[in-house]
C-alpha cells in the first residue's frame, strides 16, 4: 500500500493516449495491471493491458435489485458508477491456500503457498474503494494476527485512483465520509472530464512514485482552471438520493428487539449476496482436504457469509437459526459493533448490498425506518 512520502501534489492533463502512456509506464515498472473491464454483462476487475481492455462509453444503471448496462454516448473508460464487486476479490481472494503438507518416511512436510512475483497495480479505484481497502487493511493489520496474504497483496501494490463526476441510485458514500472526493492511500487519482473536444483526465500524484510515473506519461502541466473544474465535478457527485443516519446505526446494538428487525425478515431471502458483494465484508470458514491415500492434504479458506445458518455452528447446533438474527447481526456488526472493534463503521456507502439483493433490501431505509421509530428517545 502507498505510503505518504511527503511529496507536493503534481497535476498534469492527459488525454487517452496519454492515459495509455501511463499504463505502459505501470507494466514496464513490472507492476500486473487490474482494472475494470466488461464481462458477463458487468463491470468487473480483471487483468488488464491497454486503454482498449478498459469499458469505453459504458454506464451502468442500478437501483435496488437492478443492474445493467448502458451505453453512454461518449468515449468515458470510466463512467460507470461501482463495478460489480469490489477489489476485495483481488486482495482477498474468494477461495485461498493456506498451506500444503506432504507425507514423508518422517512425518509430513509443510508447504505454505508463495506469494505472486509480479505486485498488483489497482487501476479504476473509486473513493468509497479506497476507503474500504484502508479498512479491510485494518482488519487484517492486527500487529499480532496480522494476515499475511492480504499484507503481502497490498504491500508492493500501486493504486491509480478515480474519483466519480456522478453518484448512483444506490450511492450513499456522502453521508458516509467516504467519497466521492478520495481519502487517503492512493499513489494518482484522475478526473475523467467529458466535454465537447473529447475525454481528457485531470491527472494527481500523491506519491514519488506516481509523480514519477505521470512525467513518464507525458501529460501536460494543468492550469489552475483544470483543476478547479475538476474539484467541482467531483463535488456535483455528492448529490445523491440516499444518506445513511450514521447516529442511529451506531446505535444498532442498543435495540436488538426492534421490531423492523422481523419486518426485514419477512423480506431477506437469506442468499448472502449483500456479503459476498460487500468491499469490507470479511467472514471466511476452513476446509481440510486430502487425497484417498492420505499422503497428501491441504487447507484452503474461502469465503462465507453471516447469513447461512451453519456460519454460527457449534457443538450443539447453530446459534442464529431465524433470518432474523442474521440480518440483525450482519447489519449491526457492519454499522455498530465495528465501532467497537476497528474505530469506524464496516460500511464506506457503496450501495452494492442494495443493487445486488434480490428483493432490493436498502440498507440506509432499514436504518431510517429505525430512526422515525426511535427519534426522541434517550
Amino acid at each position: 500500500m502507498p505510503a505518504a512520502e511527503g511529496t507536493a501534489p503534481v497535476a498534469v492533463i492527459l488525454d487517452q493516449a496519454g492515459l495509455g502512456g501511463l499504463l505502459a509506464a505501470i507494466r514496464a515498472k513490472g507492476w500486473r495491471t487490474i482494472g475494470p473491464r466488461v464481462a458477463d454483462d458487468a463491470v468487473i476487475y480483471d487483468e488488464i493491458e491497454t486503454v482498449a481492455d478498459l469499458p469505453m462509453g459504458v454506464g451502468d444503471e442500478q437501483k435496488g435489485g437492478h443492474y445493467r448496462l448502458k451505453a453512454r454516448g461518449d468515449q468515458a473508460l470510466f463512467g460507470y458508477t461501482s463495478g460489480a464487486q469490489g477489489w476485495k476479490r483481488v486482495l482477498y481472494p474468494p477461495r485461498q491456500k493456506l498451506f500444503s503438507a506432504k507425507r514423508t518416511a518422517s512425518g509430513f512436510t509443510i508447504d505454505q503457498p508463495a506469494q505472486p512475483d509480479a505486485p498488483l497495480a489497482l487501476i479504476g479505484v473509486r473513493a468509497c474503494e479506497m476507503a474500504a481497502i484502508n479498512v479491510q487493511a485494518k482488519v487484517f493489520g492486527d500487529k499480532d494476527f496480522a494476515d499475511p496474504g492480504y499484507q503481502g497483496r497490498l504491500k508492493g501494490a500501486l493504486i491509480v485512483a478515480v474519483e466519480c463526476t456522478r453518484a448512483g441510485d444506490t450511492c450513499f458514500c456522502a453521508s458516509m465520509g467516504t467519497g466521492p472526493e478520495m481519502g487517503t492511500g492512493y499513489d494518482i487519482k484522475l478526473v475523467e472530464m467529458v466535454g465537447k473536444g473529447g475525454v481528457t483526465y485531470v491527472a494527481t500524484a500523491a506519491t514519488d512514485t506516481g509523480a514519477k510515473l505521470l512525467k513518464a506519461a507525458k501529460g501536460t502541466p494543468a492550469a489552475e482552471a483544470d483543476v478547479t473544474a475538476a474539484a467541482k465535478a467531483v463535488k456535483a457527485a455528492a448529490k445523491q438520493s440516499r444518506k445513511m443516519e450514521t447516529a442511529t446505526s451506531a446505535k444498532l446494538k442498543d435495540v436488538p428487539e426492534h421490531a423492523r428487525w422481523d419486518q426485514v425478515a419477512a423480506r431477506c431471502m437469506t442468499c448472502g449476496n449483500c456479503t459476498m458483494v460487500c468491499p469490507t465484508c470479511f467472514c471466511t470458514t476452513v476446509e481440510d482436504v486430502t487425497d484417498l491415500k492420505g499422503d497428501h492434504a491441504e487447507r484452503w479458506r474461502k469465503w462465507d457469509s453471516c447469513f447461512t445458518v451453519d456460519f454460527s455452528y457449534i457443538h450443539g447446533g447453530a446459534i442464529r437459526t431465524e433470518v432474523r438474527s442474521r440480518y440483525r447481526q450482519w447489519i449491526t456488526h457492519k454499522l455498530s459493533t465495528w465501532h467497537d472493534q476497528f474505530g469506524q463503521a464496516g460500511c464506506v456507502g457503496c450501495g452494492r448490498c442494495i443493487t445486488w439483493c434480490p428483493v432490493g433490501i436498502d440498507i440506509t431505509e432499514e436504518v431510517a425506518a429505525i430512526h422515525d421509530s426511535t427519534k426522541g428517545r434517550k
